[in-house]
């Protein structure tokens, strides 16, 4: 889709291709139609005091996301998916995870828990007194319990041992794994955008592009509407346009509007840097590669090595090696 002649709408219409609404999140649901919508994707506030947002006793918390759950289950078709990421809420020193506190809410509307999906990272704020945070997660529900869409081929990655046969029985010789990929698993390990990042901006808790996209494309077909009810920087409705889908999404800052909107036409045009979804983290150099290919103690500076291992402890002990 990238270099069409895609304009950015201000408030949400059937036809549009691409919303991008200035305002509170609720104003953007109640004017979408009902069951019109495949995938909601977003992840909320966590109420930590950002300066996006602000702090809110938890119980008065909760029940504003209610209201913004209700209208998104409200607008999802028969067949759609919610996915909401969040991390921890911390009160005075104490952590509670935000997923487990909504997960109630959900539940109540009868919608079905199909992962609980974990997004490791390495960056972020160093704790003292407990272990630094590294993972958030990303509960996903869908409104039916069997007629759901979910392309897993589009979002395999690549096999351990993309070689491997079967060495026995009828497929012997045969390979034994999907030569498409394996199923990537509940947990991503995809970094978090932080300073270095080539998707980052000013907001502070920033989506990657590559953990939306893999959403998008195991839980939409193209054509598909995704709605983000807290879009920040425009994540999600990006990686909707990279992937031939429609997408939608409110934020109630006008700084945030104005990048949002500036990241959005360069994905149209298709100008927009991200890390690719599937990019490993790390690929060591080639003089770094896996030497347990051979035997290691055929190499000349391993073998003095071994050969301490293989004789008896009595003659290593005492020094006649």
């Amino acid at each position: 889709m990238a270099g069409l002649n895609i304009t950015i709408a201000k408030t949400f219409k059937r036809d549009e291709r691409a919303v991008l609404f200035h305002g509170d999140c609720l104003d953007l649901l109640q004017s979408v139609p009902d069951r019109s919508i495949q995938l909601v994707v977003t992840s909320p506030p966590y109420n930590v005091g950002k300066e996006y947002e602000k702090k809110l006793h938890l119980e008065t918390y909760i029940e504003h996301q209610a209201k913004v759950i209700k209208e998104c289950v409200r607008i999802l078709s028969d067949t759609g998916s919610i996915c909401w990421q969040v991390g921890n809420y911390v009160n005075d020193g104490s952590i509670i995870p935000l997923d487990t506190a909504l997960f109630p809410i959900f539940q109540d509307f009868k919608l079905v828990m199909r992962n609980r999906i974990i997004w490791q990272f390495e960056h972020g704020l160093h704790c003292s007194r407990r272990f630094s945070g590294r993972h958030e997660t990303i509960n996903w529900f869908t409104k039916n319990t069997k007629n759901y869409v979910f392309n897993l081929d589009s979002v395999r990655v690549p096999q351990k041992y993309p070689g491997k046969k079967y060495f026995k029985g009828p497929k012997v010789g045969q390979h034994s794994c999907n030569p498409l990929g394996k199923n990537p698993g509940d947990v991503w390990d995809i970094p978090n955008v932080k300073n270095n990042h080539v998707e980052k901006t000013e907001h502070p808790c920033q989506f990657p592009v590559g953990l939306i996209e893999r959403i998008v494309l195991a839980m939409t077909n193209d054509g598909d509407w995704v709605l983000d009810p807290f879009l920040g920087t425009g994540t999600s409705l990006i990686a909707a346009i990279r992937h031939n889908r429609r997408g939608a999404g409110s934020e109630t800052e006008k700084k945030y509007i104005g990048i949002a909107s500036n990241r959005i036409q360069k994905a149209i045009r298709g100008t927009l840097q991200t890390r690719p979804m599937n990019k490993p983290k790390y690929v060591p150099p080639e003089s770094h590669t896996n030497t347990l290919n051979g035997i290691p103690w055929n190499r000349p500076e391993e073998q003095l090595c071994q050969l301490r291992l293989l004789e008896s402890q009595e003659a290593y002990c005492n020094g006649n090696s």
